[in-house]
């Protein structure tokens, strides 16, 4: 059975919607003020970002609706589709697609369980694509703006808001993506208030101390991020690599959506890999701990005594400790909100020798006509490692629809 939509989710999907179209015009807004005030290449570094975040969720949106089985295709030519996506409309016309599906889930009868299923088979890569966005679009903008505030020595009321409203987009699109991995899951294993909050303080407190890492590092070297980032960008892919992803339908996709996912990991931890995550996790945040150390101290080291920007020593302090207490939180969910702590509870799942007897963590139960989506599943997977998949292995796009006759 697919997780319910209702009224409440039906309102997030619309307010999710206008954010999206509301930061597009803030972008544009923002790039027109840094062309106005004399600086053409702030405004064409904000409009570069937007244009290759843009492209990359495109392309995305558009190999997976090639590869969903037709029931699941919005009703319409599918070179109007295509169209829609070449003028890099398509991820908003997803959402508004998505909004007219969930109306009918919230207010019509008809066929319910089944448009539940397709309800939830578009939020899911909605979620995805929000997440792919937001840290090849917001993220990097987020670095910028904080590079721009602390050049100009000045912060206008407006770039103090962007700053929180971009820090509370980003946390939030990385608690929508986990909310939806969750939602493979038994009710029992909801995301609770308390698991939320932990869950969004946690990548806020990570985020915080790298992107001001990257900023100041920027402020005396502003070419050397050009350098830096490819560098840890390579890594990062190359990490990615290494783990055997399978999330796109064939591997010239599946390269792009490796490219994405080393992004995120330049500003934040992202499992793609089944498994125990523990030794990758300390690898990583050992990794861009000493990396964003490096970056902070170097500008220490270097920043002229009289520099004006003295007043940034002590947050550059406690950027540390900030880093360290997500860490804690990370520690702390995982200890005591994860799904997984649940099920051991139930004496269903041991952890510590997952190959062991037991069904692990309950899985909603899906029969094989349903129509999964494969590429959030498998995440939720890696996300929720359990000893023994509850039903079998679900398909996603032509794949599901063969195997369903």
């Amino acid at each position: 059975m697919a997780p319910r939509f209702g009224p409440l989710q039906l309102g997030l999907a619309a307010l999710g919607t206008a954010a999206a179209a509301l930061d597009v015009f803030a972008d544009g807004w923002v790039a027109a003020e840094y062309a106005r005030g004399g600086h053409p290449g702030w405004a064409a570094l904000v409009l570069a970002l937007l244009a290759a975040a843009s492209v990359a969720t495109q392309a995305c949106s558009w190999l997976w609706l090639r590869s969903d089985p037709p029931p699941l295709r919005p009703d319409m030519p599918q070179w109007l589709v295509a169209a829609l996506h070449l003028l890099q409309l398509g991820f908003l016309f997803r959402c508004l697609h998505a909004l007219k599906v969930g109306w009918k889930v919230c207010w019509a009868k008809a066929e319910e369980e089944q448009e539940q299923s397709h309800m939830a088979f578009l939020s899911h890569d909605i979620s995805m694509l929000r997440l792919f966005e937001t840290f090849l679009e917001n993220t990097p903008q987020l670095t910028l703006l904080l590079y721009v505030i602390l050049q100009t020595n000045k912060a206008e009321p407006s770039q103090g808001l962007g700053i929180c409203t971009a820090f509370l987009c980003v946390t939030w699109s990385l608690l929508d993506y986990h909310q939806s991995l969750r939602s493979f899951l038994q009710d029992k294993y909801e995301l609770s208030w308390g698991s939320s909050i932990v869950y969004f303080l946690w990548n806020l407190f990570v985020i915080c101390p790298r992107i001001l890492a990257v900023a100041l590092f920027a402020l005396l070297w502003p070419y050397g991020v050009a350098v830096h980032f490819p560098l840890v960008w390579l890594a990062m892919f190359l990490w990615v690599s290494l783990q055997g992803t399978d999330f796109m339908e064939s591997p010239g996709p599946e390269q792009l959506y490796r490219a994405m996912v080393a992004v995120i990991l330049y500003f934040s931890w992202f499992n793609v890999a089944q498994g125990r995550t523990l030794y990758r996790s300390i690898i990583y945040h050992g990794f861009i701990l000493v990396d964003s150390t490096l970056l902070a101290l170097s500008w220490l080291w270097c920043r002229s005594p009289s520099d004006e920007h003295a007043y940034l020593i002590p947050l550059v302090s406690a950027a540390l400790p900030c880093y360290l207490l997500g860490l804690a939180l990370r520690v702390t969910y995982y200890k005591w909100l994860h799904p997984n702590v649940r099920a051991q509870q139930e004496g269903s799942y041991d952890e510590v020798d997952a190959n062991r007897r037991g069904d692990g963590l309950e899985f909603r139960s899906l029969g094989v006509p349903d129509l999964v989506n494969r590429r959030m599943q498998l995440l939720a997977q890696a996300q929720f490692p359990i000893s023994r998949l509850v039903g079998p292995r679900l398909l996603n796009g032509a794949a599901a629809a063969e195997s369903a006759i």
